[in-house]
């Protein structure tokens, strides 16, 4: 079973989050090129019960409490899952009960299911929302987020205008480029929806940083990132447009086993080899159990972009 709750970890938003895994591996509404994740494998718009609430909530008050003892600070408590957290029905009352160990709560989501009412109502509790935005064309949508046949561009993009207009929080978009798409004017018609997005604090134009679901995808080159970001700027104003092309760090959290950490951390969050190293320093861990980890095919060793990564190996050789 994967960990429900993992980490703390860095995170490029923010700080330091302890990560709620709330859906099963690889179930979501889309397919994207770049997914550190892989392939999806569940394709679906349906949302459905996958973990009791209450379970959700007492993972996360074990991992808090074990972060706590060593000192380890927590930021944010973020629904980062295997797939898309809007899926999983309870997602609601989950943040209602996480609220309670008064750190804020924060959703990663890609918005493809905002057009339904309970889903708003749902991610209305949270304190922090993270939008997906590669796209406001059906062509480019449709090639890089490869969505649910069931979705509907125009209702998700009506849907984000509805949730931003009402909800009480922070809210940013996240908006991905990778390298061989012909962008064309995509970069001005994103700016001029986000602009729409009244109270959007931010605008992030990421690229990809660890390995994608398919070989060919690369981060988008300097110079296309700097048109998009001067584009966005143009639109939005400066101060609401950054980057998000930098490495984490390796300030990852020990809790007290590291193995469950390393295996819990990389089911979600691929770790570079510096970071590895570093949490088993902090654990006076040798190289040894990551050898052994991959002799029994628990993890694999990923090469991206002149780093050296590692996550759980999914099929294993038989």
């Amino acid at each position: 079973m994967v960990p429900i709750a993992f980490g703390p970890v860095p995170s490029r938003r923010l700080g330091r989050s302890l990560g709620i895994n709330n859906i099963p591996p690889k179930t979501c509404s889309y397919s994207c090129v770049y997914c550190q994740l892989g392939r999806t494998s569940n394709m679906t718009v349906k949302r459905s019960h996958f973990y009791r609430p209450e379970d959700v909530l007492r993972e996360v008050e074990r991992k808090v409490r074990e972060a706590q003892l060593r000192n380890e600070k927590i930021d944010y408590l973020t629904f980062v899952p295997d797939g898309e957290p809007t899926l999983d029905i309870s997602i609601g009352e989950e943040i209602v009960l996480l609220k309670q160990i008064g750190i804020p709560v924060a959703v990663i989501t890609n918005a493809s299911l905002l057009w339904l009412d309970d889903v708003r109502e749902d991610l209305f509790e949270a304190d922090f929302i993270s939008l997906k935005v590669d796209a406001v064309s059906q062509d480019l949508w449709r090639s890089i987020n490869r969505p649910c046949r069931d979705l509907k561009l125009e209702k998700i993009l009506d849907g984000i205008k509805q949730f931003v207009k009402n909800f009480k929080g922070i809210i940013v978009s996240e908006t991905m480029l990778i390298d061989g798409i012909n962008y064309s004017n995509e970069f001005a018609n994103i700016a001029n929806f986000l602009r729409e997005l009244a109270k959007l604090d931010k605008a992030y134009i990421a690229i990809p940083t660890r390995p994608p679901a398919e070989k060919w995808v690369k981060p988008a080159k300097e110079e296309v990132l700097n048109i998009a970001f001067q584009t966005f700027s143009r639109v939005l104003g400066s101060d609401k447009v950054e980057f998000l092309i930098g490495y984490e760090g390796n300030m990852f959290a020990f809790t007290g086993n590291v193995k469950e950490d390393l295996l819990s951390i990389t089911a979600v969050h691929p770790m570079r080899e510096e970071a590895v190293s570093e949490l088993l320093k902090k654990a006076n861990a040798s190289w040894q159990i990551i050898d052994e980890l991959l002799r029994s095919d628990e993890l694999v060793r990923l090469e991206y972009e002149g780093n050296t990564y590692y996550m759980p190996k999914l099929f294993k050789n038989k």
